[in-house]
């Protein structure tokens, strides 16, 4: 087990309005520093105690400048070579709407140079597992969106290009040791990263995008985008299962900023709400003697549910927007992420046997051992015995049993079993000998001590009379008692005559 504690990025977004003031740091411990000031308003007057420095801490901070490149050396390479180590790992990015999530995780469809952390990581995973062709790689992926609190599988090719309501729902499934599956989430398996990206280009065309005052292209859902990478060693049954989450978070928004309505303000509702549950989640973990984690209050809580406090190694990206208008969200954001790094999880090697495979390598075993065997002996081993060999065991054990001879059949296992259970039924038939020769001398000796029989009526003959004068008795009783019946009847009609007059 590896105590973990959760990797947080902060990565500010190009722009060329007006910023906020704010300045990047190192603290005594070189650490980066991200610090936004906030100058009072002489409006407010001369008494005024709010707060106008802001610092948070992270373990690297991306300035405007910073290339895909640069965020994926530092943010996803740690957490890929772990994840085909056999560990599971999480890569999520949290932000307002608009600061640049999206990018950070799928990328730009303009330049080459703009993929995102998703199409590197599968050129990153290929081309390792190229490189290392003394294991043997199983990869599939799985590419989810939660709209509206609804699971939906964007990687269904039979609802391409219809409506996200008409595409089958996602359910999720949780057994008896907590572990949570996704009912009508396929994962196909991809042997290429060509294959690969084509399944995220899938995915992406599916996704539910719309446009709003803060974003052109604003993504409406949360979506997780999921790697399952199977290894093991050529011949060996021990197998490494790791999965790896990419999720990018729909971001939240001021209903009163934006100023969207009907459709767009009810997306907003429900992203609010599932960022808000995420919060409460974030909030739990972090809180000592805390028993209670309200993991289930909304799909995403229950999907990260291993990402943040479970079986994994997590890293975030905190995307801040660092526009004047915008200062106050980037502040709630960094506040997150310092709660977040707050949580610690204990990942383990995720590393079992595979019975199929264990059943295989079985088989080839006693395969290669029978044919060393052939090749000793000079002759071919069947499971069964020969018929010659069948009858040779017999006269072995006959004449062990009548002549005291010493039994030797070699260390054939077949001949040994067979000379076994030949022993047990000769052993069988003569208890049932002996048993049977009991029981006859038995009955002899009780027909000897029996008296003769005596002339006159037997004892059966004097129970039957007996039994015939008791019956005839009872019978009589029982007209007798008839007769009384009727003659009390008889009296009692009288006296009621009499009191009636």
């Amino acid at each position: 087990m590896v105590k973990h504690g959760i990797q947080i990025y902060a990565r500010l977004k190009p722009t060329k309005r007006k910023t906020g003031l704010y300045e990047t740091t190192e603290d005594t411990e070189g650490r980066p520093k991200l610090a936004f000031t906030i100058p009072r308003k002489e409006a407010d007057g001369f008494v005024n105690n709010r707060r106008e420095q802001y610092n948070f801490q992270f373990d690297r901070i991306f300035q405007q400048d910073a290339s895909q490149d640069e965020v994926f050396d530092h943010v996803a390479k740690g957490v890929i070579d772990n994840v085909l180590a056999g560990y599971n790992g999480t890569i999520f990015a949290y932000g307002q709407t608009g600061s640049g999530k999206t990018f950070t995780i799928t990328g730009g469809a303009e330049r080459y140079s703009d993929r995102g952390l998703i199409p590197r990581t599968l050129s990153y995973i290929f081309r390792h597992q190229k490189e290392n062709p003394d294991k043997v790689y199983t990869t599939s992926v799985s590419y989810m969106e939660i709209y509206n609190e609804q699971g939906h599988d964007l990687l269904d090719e039979s609802h391409s290009g219809s409506k996200l309501e008409d595409y089958p729902k996602v359910h999720l499934l949780e057994d008896s040791e907590s572990c949570v599956h996704f009912k009508n989430l396929t994962a196909p398996e991809v042997t290429t990263e060509e294959g690969a990206l084509n399944l995220l280009f899938l995915g992406d065309t599916n996704r539910m995008i719309a446009e709003t005052p803060m974003n052109m292209a604003s993504t409406r859902s949360h979506c997780i985008f999921t790697i399952y990478i199977m290894s093991r060693e050529p011949g060996s049954a021990v197998v490494r299962k790791s999965k790896l989450h990419l999720v990018d978070l729909a971001g939240s928004e001021r209903i009163g900023k934006t100023g969207v309505t009907g459709t767009l303000l009810s997306e907003a509702k429900y992203i609010n709400m599932s960022v808000h549950f995420l919060e409460q989640f974030i909030t739990a973990l972090t809180e000592k003697g805390r028993t209670h984690i309200p993991y289930r209050n909304s799909m995403m809580t229950s999907v990260l549910r291993d990402s943040l406090g479970g079986n994994c190694m997590t890293t975030m990206i905190a995307t801040c927007s660092v526009d004047k208008t915008n200062i106050d969200e980037s502040i709630s954001t960094c506040r997150f992420a310092q709660r977040v790094a707050l949580i610690k999880n204990d990942a383990l090697l995720n590393e079992e046997l595979s019975p199929k495979l264990m059943i295989t390598k079985l088989q080839q075993q006693v395969k290669d051992l029978r044919d060393e065997l052939q090749l000793a002996t000079g002759e071919e081993r069947t499971d069964e015995l020969r018929d010659d060999e069948k009858e040779k065991c017999v006269k072995l054990v006959k004449a062990y049993v009548e002549q005291d001879v010493p039994l030797s059949v070699g260390a054939d296992m077949r001949k040994i079993q067979l000379c076994f259970r030949l022993l047990k039924n000769i052993i069988v038939e003569s208890r049932q000998e002996l048993a049977d020769k009991a029981r006859h001398a038995d009955v002899s000796s009780r027909q000897a001590v029996l008296p003769a029989p005596s002339p006159g009526p037997s004892q059966h003959q004097k129970a039957e009379q007996e039994l015939d004068r008791m019956q005839a008795e009872l019978r009589g009783l029982t007209v007798l008692l008839a007769q009384r019946d009727n003659e009390i009847s008889i009296l009692l009609l009288e006296l009621v005559v009499l009191l009636s007059f």
